[in-house]
C-alpha cells in the first residue's frame, strides 16, 4: 500500500516538474492527459514489481525507476499531444524523448502521422532521420574523385615520388573530410556513432603536407629527421583523443545527440593556429626564387600559384567553419563554406593532374658543366662560346624552346612564306639574338635551317596524303612555304637526296 501511494506521489511530482519547466503547458493538459491513463502506463513497471520486492525500501525503488519513468512520461507526452494535434508541444517531447533514450528512430513512429505536415515535427524528422540532400551527394562524389587521384598521383610514371606522395596525402585527408560531411549531411552520424572525431585525429597533417610538398617542388628538398617534429602535434591529438576513441557506441549516440565535443574549443583553435602557420610558411617558400638549378615551367608556376590561393581561401573558410562549430551551428551557407572551398580545390587538383599531368611529372634538374647543359631528362643542349656572356638563363631559355616548339609543331608558323628571325621573335616575346641563342643551343642549327627542316618534314606528309596525290610539285612547295619550285626542290634533295618527284613515286606509288 505505502508503494503504491509512493508511485502516486512521484506520478505528481513529475507532472508538476513538466508543469513548472513548460509553462507553455496548462494544468488542465496535464490532468487531461493524465486522466487517459498515461501515468498508470508509465509506473506500471513499479507496481508489478511491488509484490516481489518487500526487501527493497521505497526510495531504492524509486532511484532505481526514475530514469525510465521520466523516458516513459516523454513518450506519452509525445503521442498524447500528437493524438490531440498539438505538434509543437509534441515535437519538444519527442526531442526529450529521444536525447533520454537515445532512440533516434522514434521521431518515424507512425503515431505522428497527424502531425507530419507541421513545420516543428518537420523541423525534427530533417534533424534525426536519414536524408537524401543534394550537400552529400555533392560532397561523395567529390570524395570519390579524390581518391581516385590520391592513388593515380602515386602510380604515375616518370613522376617525383615524394611530391606526389605529398600531394596525394593532401588531397586523401580532404576526401576524408568531404565524406565526413556526406554522413553529417545525411544525419547518418546517429547511425554511425563511432564516426566521431574519426578524421580529426589528422587535423594537424593539413599544413604540414602542403608546405613540405612545396618545399619539395621549389627546392627539391630532402627530409631529415628533425621533420618528424612536424607530427608531435597529431601524436598529442591522437593520445588526447583516445579515451573518446575507446568509448562504447551508446556514449558516443549520446554526444552525438547532446553534441558534446570533448576539447572541441581546444582542437578547434590548434587547428586555426597551425594552419595560419602553415599557411604563412607556404607563401614564403612561393616566393623565394627556385633553386637555380631547379627547372619551373610556367604552367607549373601558374599551378604553385593557384593552390597558394585554394589554401588560403580555405584557412579563411576554416575560421568560420571553427566559430560556427564552437557555437553549435552545423547549416547556413558560412558554414558550408568550408565545405565548397575543400571541394573545389580537390576538383582542381583532380582536373590538374588529367589535364596538365606534366605538372606532377619528374622535378627536372638543369646543371652546367664544361660547356654543356643537361637535362635531367637525357636532353643534351650545346653551348656555344659566344653565348658565353648572354643575359639568357637557363630556366627562360627552356621555357623558350619549349614556346618555339608549340609555334613549329602546333602552329606550323614555318608554312609562313615571308617568315622572318624577327617575326619568329615577335611571336615568342623575346628579341632576335635571344631566338637565335635558343636554335643554336637546343637543335643545333641556324634559322633559315630550321624552318627548312620542318618545312621538308611537312612536304613529305603531303606527298604521302592520299588527297594531295593529283597535285602538282610545285603546289605542295607553296603549301609547306617555298616561294618557287626550285629552292623546294633544292632544299629537300640535301634533306632526302631525291628529288620531291622521284619520293613521290618510290614512296607513294
Amino acid at each position: 500500500m505505502r508503494l503504491t501511494q509512493s508511485v502516486i506521489v512521484r506520478s505528481l511530482f513529475f507532472a508538476l516538474v513538466l508543469f513548472f519547466s513548460h509553462n507553455a503547458y496548462s494544468v488542465s493538459d496535464v490532468m487531461s492527459i493524465g486522466n487517459k491513463g498515461m501515468l498508470s502506463y508509465c509506473f506500471s513497471f513499479s507496481s508489478e514489481n511491488s509484490n516481489g520486492g518487500a526487501n527493497k525500501s521505497n526510495d531504492q525503488m524509486v532511484l532505481g525507476n526514475k530514469g525510465k519513468d521520466s523516458i516513459c512520461i516523454f513518450k506519452e507526452f509525445a503521442f498524447q499531444y500528437a493524438k490531440r494535434n498539438q505538434p509543437k508541444n509534441a515535437s519538444v517531447f519527442i526531442e526529450k524523448y529521444i536525447k533520454s533514450s537515445l532512440d533516434v528512430t522514434f521521431v518515424g513512429n507512425s503515431n505522428f502521422d497527424s502531425i507530419k505536415e507541421s513545420e516543428s515535427y518537420k523541423a525534427l524528422v530533417d534533424k534525426y532521420l536519414k536524408q537524401f540532400d543534394w550537400r552529400a551527394v555533392l560532397c561523395f562524389c567529390v570524395a570519390f574523385i579524390g581518391f581516385f587521384i590520391a592513388v593515380v598521383l602515386n602510380l604515375t610514371r616518370r613522376s617525383d615520388t615524394i611530391s606526389n606522395l605529398l600531394m596525394g596525402a593532401f588531397v586523401l585527408l580532404n576526401s576524408c573530410f568531404m565524406t565526413h560531411m556526406g554522413l553529417y549531411f545525411m544525419n547518418y552520424e546517429y547511425y554511425l556513432p563511432h564516426t566521431l572525431y574519426l578524421f580529426t585525429t589528422f587535423a594537424f597533417l593539413y599544413g604540414p603536407l602542403i608546405f613540405f610538398y612545396f618545399k619539395r617542388v621549389t627546392q627539391k628538398y630532402k627530409f631529415k629527421y628533425v621533420d618528424i617534429l612536424h607530427l608531435l602535434p597529431t601524436i598529442f591529438l591522437i593520445v588526447l583523443l583516445l579515451p573518446v576513441y575507446l568509448l562504447p557506441g551508446d556514449e558516443k549516440l549520446r554526444m552525438v545527440i547532446h553534441y558534446e565535443r570533448p576539447y572541441l574549443t581546444l582542437i578547434s583553435v590548434s587547428k586555426l593556429i597551425s594552419l595560419l602557420i602553415y599557411g604563412v610558411l607556404v607563401v614564403k617558400t612561393y616566393v623565394q626564387p627556385p633553386r637555380n638549378d631547379l627547372y619551373i615551367s610556367e604552367e607549373t608556376h601558374k599551378w604553385q600559384r593557384n593552390i597558394v590561393i585554394f589554401c588560403s581561401v580555405y584557412i579563411l573558410s576554416y575560421v568560420i567553419y571553427s566559430v560556427l562549430n564552437i557555437s553549435h551551428i552545423g547549416s547556413g551557407f558560412l558554414f558550408n563554406l568550408q565545405v565548397i572551398s575543400i571541394a573545389v580545390m580537390v576538383l582542381y587538383v583532380s582536373y590538374s593532374a588529367f589535364v596538365q599531368p606534366s605538372l606532377f611529372g619528374r622535378l627536372r634538374i638543369v646543371k652546367s658543366q664544361k660547356g654543356v647543359v643537361e637535362k635531367k631528362e637525357g636532353e643534351v643542349l650545346s653551348k656555344n662560346n659566344k653565348y658565353e656572356k648572354s643575359g639568357l638563363t637557363v630556366s627562360f631559355s627552356l621555357e623558350l624552346k619549349k614556346h618555339l616548339v608549340q609555334l613549329l609543331i602546333e602552329e606550323k608558323v614555318f608554312k609562313q612564306n615571308d617568315i622572318t628571325l624577327q617575326k619568329l621573335s615577335e611571336l615568342l616575346g623575346t628579341t632576335r639574338h635571344n631566338t637565335s641563342q635558343i636554335i643554336n643551343e637546343h637543335f643545333g642549327l641556324n634559322f633559315f635551317e630550321l624552318i627548312n627542316k620542318y618545312r621538308i618534314e611537312e612536304a613529305k606528309k603531303l606527298l604521302q596524303e592520299e588527297k594531295y596525290k593529283g597535285f602538282n610539285i610545285i603546289d605542295i612547295a607553296y603549301e609547306v612555304g617555298y616561294n618557287n619550285k626550285v629552292t623546294f626542290n633544292k632544299s629537300f634533295k640535301k634533306y632526302n637526296q631525291i628529288t620531291p618527284s622521284e619520293y613521290q613515286k618510290r614512296y607513294v606509288a
